[in-house]
């Protein structure tokens, strides 16, 4: 019992040691760090420790709040109200948006474009609805059902009435290098999307072992804010490999003797100043994936221009740098479609 009581004593201080600076404390809540700045010195609504250094260090509890504070004000509220509150004054606010949302009919609960996933472990399923965990709620995750066991899964599925799902999540202590058959049968049982194993403890040939099937592991962190970040990182892998997969695939041959393209790609679509202005716009996260796309696509455009210019000393060269040049343009088509999607998101246009 002591031994009990010195490791909750730990645990404690260790939450309450400052430790993330505001850069990490706006990438784990999402969200500018020029906004936590103005919560922090206009409205008081978070004090993190300021060092000698002057960098200013968030402990778990601050990250709490934070992330209470975020959702409510995406929630309708206003940082000005929300600031004075006490965290348990915020707790309680959000958990009467809960009630509410639990009162309102089901077709009106699901969020719009959350992920649907079915959870195996019941402890995780627990933290999944905790605020410090998901910070965005239920704009992140859909919990479509929960199991104990893999078994247990399996055996719903048959009187499922929920329809599919985009992910089916598997908490494990510890893996073994060969992956249980329930696993796949689960996955089957659901026809989800994706797998995706939360574990504490594997060995190398373990997590090899997990990734050749396709899953995406996920080390499981012992505060909720870590598993948050984890769980946001996840959502953005899953939903990326689910655009790669539905994302039209040109035909890769006309015909099995030929290796000429069949698709021909069409005249671009951005010149390189407009990139180049789009690179440049400030965007309004941490994520720098505006410029990045945006840099990737001039390099393709380009790579295409030069293949298409290339002086060929004879036929076999002509015809790899014609292929070159229609692989890459195929390419061009593809990020100027991903590039279209960013802006979207990102609220910035391409001009």
């Amino acid at each position: 019992m002591a031994k009990h009581h010195q490791k909750a004593a730990r645990d404690q201080a260790t939450a309450q040691t400052p430790q993330f600076r505001s850069a990490a404390v706006a990438r784990m809540t999402l969200m500018p760090v020029a906004t936590l700045r103005v919560w922090e010195q206009r409205y008081q609504a978070v004090s993190p420790v300021t060092k000698a250094s002057g960098h200013r260090l968030y402990d778990l509890a601050d990250v709490q709040r934070v992330l209470l504070l975020r959702q409510l004000t995406q929630q309708g509220h206003a940082i000005s109200a929300l600031a004075p509150l006490h965290t348990e004054q915020l707790q309680a606010l959000v958990g009467q948006h809960a009630d509410l949302a639990q009162a309102m009919p089901i077709e009106q609960q699901k969020p719009a474009g959350a992920l649907r996933v079915a959870v195996v472990g019941q402890a995780l399923a627990e933290r999944l609805r905790r605020p410090a965990t998901a910070p965005q709620g239920g704009e992140l995750i859909e919990l479509v059902a929960q199991f104990a066991t893999l078994s247990e899964a399996v055996q719903a599925a048959s009187s499922n009435r929920k329809g599919t799902v985009d992910a089916l999540i598997w908490q494990s202590a510890g893996l073994q290098p060969s992956p249980p058959t329930e696993l796949e049968a689960a996955r089957e049982a659901w026809a989800a999307n994706q797998v995706v194993v939360v574990y504490r403890f594997a060995g190398a040939a373990a997590r090899k072992a997990f990734s050749d099937t396709g899953a995406l592991l996920v080390h499981d962190k012992a505060n909720d804010p870590g598993l948050g970040a984890a769980l946001t990182s996840l959502v953005s892998r899953v939903k990326r490999r689910q655009w790669t997969l539905s994302a039209p695939a040109p035909q890769a041959y006309a015909d099995q003797s030929s290796p000429r393209l069949a698709v021909s790609a069409a005249p671009r679509r951005f010149s390189d100043e407009v990139l180049s202005a789009f690179a440049a716009i400030p965007s309004a996260s941490t994520c720098e994936c505006p410029r990045h796309v945006a840099e990737l696509l001039m390099q393709i455009a380009s790579f295409e221009s030069y293949s298409a210019d290339c002086a060929s000393r004879n036929q076999e060269d002509a015809e790899i740098h014609a292929q070159l040049n229609q692989v890459a343009g195929i390419a061009r088509q593809l990020f100027e479609t991903a590039i279209e999607a960013v802006a979207r998101h990102e609220g910035l246009t391409l001009r």
